[in-house]
C-alpha cells in the first residue's frame, strides 16, 4: 500500500519555493496496546478530579495553568495560548546550509520523508542533487501544529528526508556523563578491534531483525482469542554479578567468533598485555 502525506509544506530557498508532502518514516505494525478494564471485563474510563475536593471536573472546565512555585498557577485561556502559538503557514524555511556530518545525532529527535508536490518536482530534485554534490544538508525554521520547529533537510538517495532536531537548550552535554576511567592497554585493543572485525558488516541491513517481544505478543493475543490459552511466563534464572578479567573475555569472544588463527593471536596479545601488567606493577604506576 502506498504511504498517504500526512502534511503538506513548501520549502522556501532563496527565491524558489518548493512544494512538498510529509510522510511518516516508521510504522508501528505490530505495537501492542492494552486497555484497562474492570475485573468484569468493562472497559474503565479516565476521569479528571479536583485534588482538594475528590470531585470530578468535566473536560470542558479544565484550565491549563503553569505552575511558577509549589502548588502556585498562573492560568492561560484558550483565546491567550492560541495568540501565542506560530502560525501555521506550513513553510519550511531554509535558514543555513551546514555539512551533514557535523549535526550531532543526539539533536535529531522524529524523521519525516519529504515527497515533491504538485509543480514541485524539478525544484525537489534540483535541490536534493546540490546537497548531494556538496555534502550540505539544510537547516530550517518550520511551523505546524501552533509550535516552531528546527529541522534539517538532506538528501537520502534521490529523496529528501526532514528530521526534527531538539533545540541546543534541549539537549544534555554528554560531558556531564562519566566516561570510566582506566588505561586500555595495546594488547586488549587489539583483540578488541580483531573482534568487531570478526562480526562486522560492510551494510547495514536492518531487514535481518526483528522486534521479538512484538511478535511474541501477537501471537499470545492471537491465541487468547482462538482459545483463551492461559499466558504464563518463563522462569527466570537467578544471575548475580561477577567481576571478569577483560583479556580472558576478549580472548574467549574472538575464539568463540571462529576465526582462523585467532588463538594464536590472543596468546601473542595475552602475553605482552602480562608483560605490560608486570612493568606497570613494578613501576607502581
Amino acid at each position: 500500500m502506498a504511504p498517504r502525506p500526512i502534511a503538506s509544506a513548501t520549502i522556501s530557498f532563496g527565491l524558489v519555493s518548493i512544494p512538498c508532502q510529509l510522510f511518516s518514516s516508521a510504522r508501528n505494525s505490530q505495537q501492542v496496546r492494552f486497555n484497562f478494564l474492570s475485573p468484569d471485563g468493562t472497559r474503565v474510563k479516565q476521569q479528571y478530579v479536583d485534588a482538594k475536593t475528590g470531585e470530578p471536573v468535566p473536560r470542558p472546565d479544565l484550565v491549563k495553568g503553569y505552575q511558577f512555585a509549589k502548588d502556585q498557577y498562573v492560568t492561560f485561556t484558550k483565546e491567550e495560548l492560541k495568540a501565542l502559538e506560530a502560525e501555521a503557514t506550513q513553510a519550511i524555511e531554509i535558514v543555513e546550509f551546514v555539512p551533514v556530518d557535523q549535526v550531532e545525532r543526539a539533536y535529531i529527535g522524529k524523521t519525516y520523508y519529504l515527497g515533491p508536490g504538485k509543480g514541485g518536482d524539478k525544484a525537489y530534485r534540483l535541490l536534493g542533487a546540490a546537497m548531494r554534490k556538496t555534502g550540505w544538508a539544510a537547516l530550517a525554521k518550520y511551523a505546524a501544529r501552533g509550535k516552531q520547529y528546527l529541522v534539517l533537510v538532506r538528501p537520502v538517495g534521490a529523496h529528501l528526508v526532514l528530521e526534527q532536531l531538539h533545540y541546543a537548550s534541549e539537549v544534555r552535554d554528554i560531558a556531564a556523563v562519566p566516561a570510566g576511567e582506566g588505561e586500555v592497554l595495546d594488547a586488549e585493543l587489539s583483540l578488541a578491534v580483531q573482534l568487531i572485525e570478526q562480526i562486522a558488516s560492510d551494510t547495514f541491513d536492518p531487514s535481518k531483525y526483528e522486534d521479538e517481544v512484538g511478535q511474541r505478543m501477537l501471537e499470545a493475543v492471537e491465541r487468547k482469542v482462538a482459545d483463551g490459552t492461559e499466558i504464563t511466563a518463563p522462569v527466570e534464572e537467578e544471575t548475580t554479578a561477577q567481576v571478569i578479567d577483560l583479556m580472558a573475555a576478549l580472548r574467549a569472544s574472538v575464539s568463540k567468533s571462529g576465526e582462523s588463527g585467532s588463538e594464536e593471536a590472543g596468546d601473542e596479545a595475552s602475553d605482552e598485555a602480562s608483560a605490560a601488567s608486570k612493568r606497570k606493577s613494578a613501576t607502581g604506576s
